[in-house]
């Protein structure tokens, strides 16, 4: 397959679970891909396998909250392989509770990844992505570009425990609508993935009393056993996704098949609508 060849990519939070997948479908297509986590280690994992499969790959660790990462981002695509066509963010966790205890750092904190750090990675990309267009059409060149942004049920149709996600997750819709109007002009079609749940680690059944470390923050992660069992059975496929059909919905919105189609929300959730 190599109908992303000759394309270069960003996904943030491709270290792991969907991302990692996003990463390896869309090198595995023949996009080059800057691979993004908070832990090198991590991030270099995915580049060896990457390229050990043949594809091209390079990493950018960090988090995405961290001052000047969305130009360091930015501009590792454009030093590594001179340009920049797709965008995917897709990097984000959860920090759940009810509202009344949640506090004014849990709700900034989940914000801030999941609706702040997307907007400062394409207001970086602009400027690249505004020369390269205007250099092709002066050419005659005919090149459209992608932004992929991951959204949740939990934007569409919100879920208890979870304002913060819930809020987060329904901005990012916002953004992606008004960026594909702002876009259009620069041939850049910008769409969004609403996920159901999607088999990872931070959608493992809580029993496993699993955490994960965000920059020195111990935060379990998991769903409801019951939860995971009543998705299941309500979904109209009857199960949960793989992170290998994630990573399929944001690839469609990546390939030149899509390339007429903006401004839209694509629900991944095997039916389920919240």
């Amino acid at each position: 397959m190599s109908s992303l060849a000759g394309r270069s990519a960003i996904v943030s939070g491709s270290g792991r679970g969907i991302g990692a997948a996003i990463a390896h479908k869309l090198a595995a297509s023949g996009a080059s891909v800057v691979v993004n986590d908070l832990d090198a280690d991590t991030a270099q994992r995915v580049v060896d396998e990457i390229t050990a499969a043949g594809g091209t790959a390079t990493a950018c660790a960090g988090s995405v909250t961290e001052a000047g990462f969305a130009q360091r981002f930015v501009d590792t695509a454009v030093d590594a392989f001179g340009g920049l066509d797709i965008i995917v963010n897709n990097a984000g966790y959860t920090w759940d509770t009810v509202i009344q205890r949640m506090s004014d750092e849990q709700w900034d904190a989940i914000l801030d990844v999941h609706l702040k750090a997307p907007f400062q990675i394409l207001r970086a990309a602009q400027p690249v992505i505004s020369a390269a267009a205007k250099r092709e059409q002066e050419s005659g060149e005919v090149r459209t570009r992608k932004v992929v942004n991951v959204s949740s049920l939990a934007g569409l149709a919100g879920n208890a425990g979870q304002a913060n996600y819930s809020a987060g997750k329904a901005g990012i819709l916002g953004l992606t609508k008004a960026m594909a109007k702002e876009w259009g002009r620069y041939r850049v079609t910008v769409n969004a993935v609403a996920f159901g749940i999607i088999a990872t680690r931070l959608t493992d059944s809580t029993e496993d009393g699993a955490t994960i470390d965000i920059e020195g923050r111990e935060i379990k992660v998991g769903v409801n056993p019951g939860l995971l069992q009543g998705a299941a059975m309500m979904a109209p496929l009857g199960r949960i996704g793989t992170v290998e059909e994630a990573a399929g919905a944001v690839y469609l919105l990546c390939i030149p098949e899509s390339d007429y189609v903006t401004g839209e929300v694509l629900t991944c959730s095997g039916g389920l609508r919240g």
